[in-house]
């Protein structure tokens, strides 16, 4: 059996995708390492979920091939359960079964019975992941090409009829009393083939050794001309004493090439419940004479290696490419229950609709930010908004109050994207968007990052660098940037910075203090040819912060006004201690 190329949930067979990776440190700006860590507690499977989550591609039929397959798993409970219960079989079974196990002890019946059990079971796991796949609800085309995949895995592999010969050859351990050898020799009576001839209920009966060699060997006329056995074959028991006159007995009365040897089991073991009839030839016996018991010994051992090696092959071919679906299954389980939690808790959820080139880049309704509806109890509290991207709002220039909200909607719109893609439902009422190819940051460094060049320089830096990356296709989300320094050299930089960032129609965030910069987008928009900015603001609604966004000039100093009665010094405040 031939391996077969791989399956995957995550991107559709016969495309070629590529991808572009968000570090570490975009995800923790965009509040997703919270929500990874919130979906599983087991560290491995939280790993698993986040690189799946930071592999972007901008190819949208990847978007909609995982989206289509989550929907699936999402909806259908009863087949999340039946997958969890298979994966503990697999791992049981790759963790504690002896198909894969070696050792360098002689392999005897009792390792050819256990790897007829362990196929069993494998067969068994490939069949229930088919059967379920049948469900007649499931309509993604991942899951249903899955379904053909394991279908052909099954059949290449000859299970159905594998599955019958174990099914014949379940014996009780306290059945097997005997086995029947075959040795073929050559002129010199050299071994040089053995073979399992049959496994027996009964044990062989001891019988005179003077007649069975009369019976056996005393006329040509006894010699038979066939080596299929008719049950008419005496047992002679061969101790050691007398194992070597035996064999240079038949060494020198023997003409033909053929004898049958038959092997009794005085004291049975534990075989197991399995046993087979097969036949085996083992090359390195050529021109080996070697003492019957010894024959019998290595014949057992190359026979159940032989045996084992193929089916092994076929367990592998079969149980390796569903056990590589394993972690990509786990992502889709645990990220359903999760939103199923939550969904439960009241919060909001649809399935993003992506789209190719073209119009509208992003048109989402009722989102907000998951980071902040994990923490809420009650969903109710939670306050939605509305966003969209086009050409000719490209460059969205955010301002607000101070703890508005404006880090909280930059974090959410970088969210819908990342879950979008990795094809789960989102935390908004709908939500339409062109993938990007990926998506950057550009929020404040820590302190020690920036002890070298200082916290300006740093950001200049990394600005630099991010926007040698980005493309048209990209999203970039921006926070607080430039704002290290006086006002006026932040907002120059800051300007500069925006005016490039039309040029390339990189869709933007860009929240910031500088309400200056908000004034100037269509000063900014007039000097672009390639797309334009839009200021965006928190609105406060008598004078308290609605955590509403709107396509509005900025309020005034309202960033200046929050920062003075946090820190105690307005002239209101500071006349009391007068």
């Amino acid at each position: 059996m031939s391996q077969k190329p791989a399956f995957s949930l995550l991107q559709p067979s016969g495309v070629k995708i590529e991808y572009k990776i968000l570090p570490e440190q975009v995800m923790h700006d965009l509040g997703l390492d919270a929500f990874c860590k919130e979906i599983s507690g087991d560290a491995t499977e939280r790993r698993m979920i986040a690189n799946v989550l930071s592999k972007i591609s901008s190819d949208p039929a990847v978007s909609v091939y995982r989206r289509q397959i989550f929907g699936d798993i999402y909806r259908l409970p009863g087949l999340r359960k039946t997958l969890l219960e298979l994966f503990d079989k697999i791992r049981f079974m790759r963790d504690f079964s002896s198909m894969h196990k070696t050792t360098d002890e002689e392999l005897g019946l009792w390792h050819l019975f256990n790897r007829l059990d362990d196929l069993d079971s494998y067969i068994k796991i490939v069949e229930t992941m088919r059967d379920c796949l049948f469900d007649e609800r499931i309509e993604s085309e991942g899951l249903r090409s899955l379904r053909d995949y394991i279908t052909e895995l099954y059949e290449d592999a000859s299970f159905a009829e594998m599955k019958k010969d174990i099914g014949e050859l379940k014996i009780s351990a306290s059945d097997v009393k005997s086995v029947t050898l075959g040795i073929n020799v050559n002129e010199r009576f050299e071994a040089v083939s053995i073979g399992l001839v049959s496994v027996n209920k009964k044990p062989f009966k001891k019988s005179g050794i003077v007649s069975n060699f009369a019976d056996a060997i005393g006329t040509k006329d006894r010699i038979r001309e066939t080596s299929d056995w008719d049950g008419d074959l005496h047992y002679q028991l061969i101790d050691r004493e007398v194992k070597s006159s035996f064999v240079d007995y038949m060494k020198k009365t023997m003409a033909k090439s053929e004898v049958s040897l038959l092997v009794s089991q005085t004291s049975p073991t534990d075989f197991g419940p399995g046993a087979t009839v097969v036949s085996a030839t083992d090359g390195a016996m050529v021109n080996s004479t070697f003492y019957l018991d010894t024959v019998v010994n290595k014949m057992l051992s190359t026979l159940v290696k032989k045996l084992r090696d193929t089916l092994t092959a076929y367990a592998d071919v079969a149980i390796m490419n569903i056990s590589e679906l394993v972690p990509e299954f786990t992502y889709y389980i645990r990220c359903a229950e999760f939103i199923e939690h939550l969904k439960e808790k009241g919060c909001v959820f649809c399935e993003p609709q992506a789209e190719a080139e073209g119009g509208i880049s992003m048109e989402a309704k009722g989102f907000y930010n998951i980071k902040l509806a994990m923490a809420m109890e009650n969903a109710g509290d939670i306050v939605p908004n509305d966003l969209f991207f086009d050409r000719k709002h490209c460059v969205y220039i955010l301002t607000g109050a101070n703890r508005g909200g404006k880090t909280t909607i930059t974090q959410a719109v970088g969210q819908l994207f990342v879950l979008a893609q990795g094809g789960l439902f989102v935390p908004a009422e709908s939500f339409r968007f062109e993938p990007c190819d990926c998506i950057y940051t550009h929020f404040p460094a820590d302190e020690d990052k920036t002890m070298d060049l200082g916290r300006l320089g740093e950001e200049c830096v990394r600005f630099k660098d991010i926007f040698s990356l980005v493309t048209e296709k990209s999203l970039l989300l921006l926070n607080e940037t430039f704002s290290t320094t006086s006002f006026e050299e932040g907002y120059y930089i800051a300007k500069d910075s925006v005016k490039a960032l039309l040029c390339k129609a990189v869709r933007t965030i860009y929240n910031t203090h500088m309400h200056k910069l908000g004034e100037d987008v269509e000063e900014l928009t007039g000097e672009s040819s390639s797309a334009g900015a839009a200021s965006l603001i928190m609105r406060t609604e008598d004078s308290k912060r609605s955590f509403k966004v709107a396509l509005a000039k900025p309020e005034g100093s309202s960033y200046a006004k929050d920062i003075a009665e946090k820190y105690g010094v307005t002239y209101d405040m500071l006349v009391k201690f007068s």
